[in-house]
């Protein structure tokens, strides 16, 4: 992949799963900023440029955040500002969206954004999004950062189709200010070609527990172990859990990676929840790429993480939009 002269910062990183993709792509790192102090010790790990650990809200935050971008730029332009904030905190009051407390998070990219006026913003966020109060949230995003001069394009996109081994959806907003078009990527596999659950961890079905590599197998109870054995793939071991305990189809990609509530996915051969290494693996981690902390909290980094081959194709998008690839 041809280098680039752009230049990227990412808020709400967590492990820096957007960030490794967007390196992947050819673009330069700047900074990460997230509050999760493992995710923090895994991004320190895993990339070379600096990552500000702390409150976004807090104004000392900022603060050093906008410092360590300046000293890291030293002079050059910054292109891109990436973040996957939260979306809880939308809701309706009449026909106006009130902005919650809890929404702050997004408020505040708008504010990062609007103070470093990078050329393209990218925003990732759930599938639901786009549909939450009938469509007013989206519109909402789209016309707070019109406001600031971005013209922001959205779409859905699934991970599956750029080589991630996951049918995981994301929305996606793209914007710029600029006055050029927001490309999105365009799958580069079919369907029947998908890379599946089986082809992406079956062979660390032998490979012995090893906790340099996240690759710690959970132990279960023998009635737990004849209960995963019986499940049927694509099922849920738990009614109220749709997404959590579910047992990944081995010919088919997986279904969504997330820790949720200690709810993992089930291994499709074996009688036990998948390992971190294995989550990444289906989330499109390199190997090397190595999490930090208890084993717990590493499935909680893996889970939250934008799979880097969809960050890869979304950064070239990004690239071809800025004039940087033909």
């Amino acid at each position: 992949m041809p280098k680039s002269d752009m230049t990227f910062v990412d808020l709400f990183c967590g492990a820096g799963g957007l960030s490794k993709g967007l390196e992947m792509s050819g673009l330069i790192g700047i900074c990460g900023l997230d509050w999760f102090k493992e995710a923090c010790m895994t991004y320190e790990r895993n990339f070379k440029h600096p990552f500000v650990n702390g409150d976004i809200k807090l104004d000392e935050v900022k603060k050093l955040f906008y410092e360590t971008v300046n000293k890291e730029l030293d002079g050059r332009h910054l292109n891109i500002v990436a973040g996957g904030f939260p979306c809880q905190g939308f809701s309706m009051a009449g026909n106006r969206i009130v902005d919650d407390p809890r929404n702050s998070l997004y408020l505040e990219l708008i504010e990062i954004v609007n103070e470093l006026k990078p050329d393209f913003v990218i925003c990732e966020n759930v599938k639901g999004l786009r549909s939450m109060l009938k469509g007013k949230v989206e519109e909402k995003i789209l016309n707070d950062f019109h406001k600031i001069g971005y013209e922001m394009n959205v779409m859905t996109l699934c991970a599956a189709d750029y080589y991630t081994p996951q049918k995981r959806e994301r929305v996606i907003f793209i914007g710029n200010r600029i006055g050029v078009k927001n490309y999105f990527p365009k799958p580069i596999i079919e369907p029947s070609k998908y890379v599946t659950t089986g082809e992406a961890i079956s062979d660390l079905m032998t490979v012995q527990d090893n906790a340099a590599f996240n690759h710690v197998s959970t132990r279960h109870s023998e009635k737990m172990m004849k209960r995963m054995s019986e499940l049927p793939e694509g099922q849920s071991l738990y009614k109220g859990y749709s997404d959590a305990w579910k047992k990944c189809p081995w010919n088919e990609p997986s279904c969504t990676i997330k820790e949720n509530h200690g709810g993992v996915n089930i291994h499709p051969r074996l009688p036990r929840v998948l390992t971190a290494r294995e989550m990444a693996r289906l989330q499109s981690f390199p190997d090397d790429f190595i999490f930090e902390g208890p084993k717990n909290k590493q499935l909680v980094q893996i889970g939250n993480a934008v799979p880097p081959l969809l960050g890869k194709a979304i950064g070239l998008a990004v690239r071809y939009s800025n004039g940087d690839l033909k």
